[in-house]
């Protein structure tokens, strides 16, 4: 059975991982701990655990349980409350089962037997850290949430960002680099959900050692704010700034545009479909129609999956 290795975070790792679980290969989701807004920010600062909500969703997306009425409640969302409101059960119930074994890789242990999760979820680092942008005009934004929703004018381009303190590579994601026979890298928003795997120490070292293929998946949407008017050439140039030249084998770029009536929404927050232009020599580039059918402008699960057990 192949193994595999996923590096996301947010609905991006949701999508990959919920399509890839239906094939015949061992899955290691290694996923962002710089979440720090909404309900896991709260956590994190109140109990000064690392932020669970990544992990709930990847657990989630590779959960097998056969018990209707588990997954919507790890994924339920108080609505009312003084101490609860906006609290997610499945954050709230993460942070309790770290309480309870004393670290959290134990606690994510005992919640993939409770949500007969096929595979592993690793958090990159076991390090707490803040994520922070600087700006083209020298600006300084401190905090996941203030990037990902931003206060100042989102026009203004992210030079670099870095975590501070510095935080280590978690070894059992090191491990599972290092016997992976194929590493997955995205979608998800890039500066929020994907490059801070790679900022961690040892990150990129691992991946560069590895004999895995190297795969990166292409967002299909620009998001205001990060990746302005960013191109299929911009994201896969960004990603090499931070992992290196000639490291990917492979990237997935979506040629199917969406409907107008699809995107209108999206015009008014300011995003917009990402073009096929500027792409490197390397990776080599797979084209296809990979959106969903209907919904939210996303990659569909299945053909992405497809695409990527072809590769692999």
């Amino acid at each position: 059975m192949k193994k595999v290795v996923f590096f996301g975070g947010g609905t991006g790792a949701f999508t990959v991982l919920s399509g890839l679980k239906k094939h015949p290969i061992e899955l290691t989701a290694i996923v962002t701990m710089a979440d720090d807004g909404g309900s896991a920010g709260i956590l994190r600062e109140e109990f000064g655990v690392l932020p669970p909500g990544d992990i709930r969703r990847a657990l989630l997306a590779l959960s097998e349980t056969d018990n209707e009425v588990l997954l919507p409640l790890f994924n339920y969302r108080f609505k009312e409350g003084a101490g609860l409101n906006g609290h997610n059960f499945g954050n709230l119930m993460l942070t309790a089962l770290e309480r309870i074994t004393g670290n959290l890789p134990t606690a994510i242990k005992e919640a993939e037997k409770i949500l007969s999760v096929k595979g592993a979820v690793v958090p990159v680092t076991l390090y707490k850290s803040k994520l922070f942008a600087g700006l083209d005009d020298g600006q300084v934004i401190k905090g996941e949430t203030n990037i990902d929703i931003p206060k100042h004018d989102g026009r203004i381009k992210i030079k670099k960002v870095w975590l501070k303190p510095k935080s280590y590579i978690n070894p059992v994601a090191e491990r599972a680099i290092a016997s992976a026979e194929a590493i997955i890298i995205g979608p998800g928003d890039l500066y929020t959900s994907i490059i801070p795997n790679l900022l961690v120490i040892g990150v990129t070292e691992a991946i560069k050692k590895s004999k895995a293929k190297k795969i990166y998946i292409v967002n299909v949407m620009t998001k205001f704010g990060e990746t302005n008017n960013f191109s299929a050439g911009d994201f896969i140039t960004e990603i090499n700034n931070y992992l290196g030249d000639n490291i990917l084998d492979y990237a997935l770029v979506n040629s199917k545009l969406p409907s107008y009536w699809r995107m209108r929404n999206y015009i008014l927050e300011r995003a917009s479909a990402v073009q096929i232009e500027g792409l490197p020599e390397k990776p080599s580039p797979v084209f296809g129609d990979f959106l969903r059918t209907r919904g939210f402008v996303r990659h569909d699960s299945d053909k992405l999956a497809r695409v990527i057990v072809s590769l692999i």
